[in-house]
């Protein structure tokens, strides 16, 4: 077992990626990629409608984002009024609204994502294909066991 995972050894790299991440402005040049003016939550609500591939209820919007259906509707307010997302009726239930993306959002979405994911794959570059598949695998997997053991306890 001398391949086994030593956490102690982890925390340096995850502290460099951290660093990195905020040092090279990665958000902020990639928001200068959308073209239009717009804060990060504005912009996380486009990029979950986009990634979502379908229109959404505020609280599901709210729940992806892991954040409160309030602090989405403040948000859904002001893009709407940019006309960037519009209500539509939810086809299952008449009463309900779903929020989707006018084709104005969903290109700043495509934009500020074409920017990150260029950056990503040009650091990804010299990588064997197999390389980044068991990146890409091992990645989710630890995101999402890291994230059901803090919202467990």
């Amino acid at each position: 077992m001398g391949d086994a995972l030593n956490p102690a050894e982890m925390l340096p790299h995850l502290m460099r990626l951290g660093t990195v991440l905020n040092r090279s402005h990665l958000v902020e040049r990639a928001m200068d990629h959308v073209g239009i003016p717009l804060d990060r939550p504005g912009l996380t609500v486009l990029i979950t409608l986009r990634l979502a591939g379908r229109p959404l209820r505020v609280g599901e919007i709210a729940t992806r984002m892991q954040v409160v259906g309030p602090h989405v509707t403040r948000h859904l307010h002001d893009l709407e009024r940019a006309g960037l997302v519009r209500r539509v009726t939810d086809p299952d239930d008449q009463r309900a609204r779903l929020v989707e993306l006018a084709e104005s959002g969903d290109a700043a979405a495509g934009r500020y994502l074409e920017a990150v994911f260029g950056w990503f794959a040009e650091a990804l570059a010299d990588w064997p294909d197999e390389d980044k598949a068991a990146f890409g695998r091992l990645l989710a997997r630890f995101v999402t066991d890291v994230e059901a053991h803090f919202t467990a306890g």
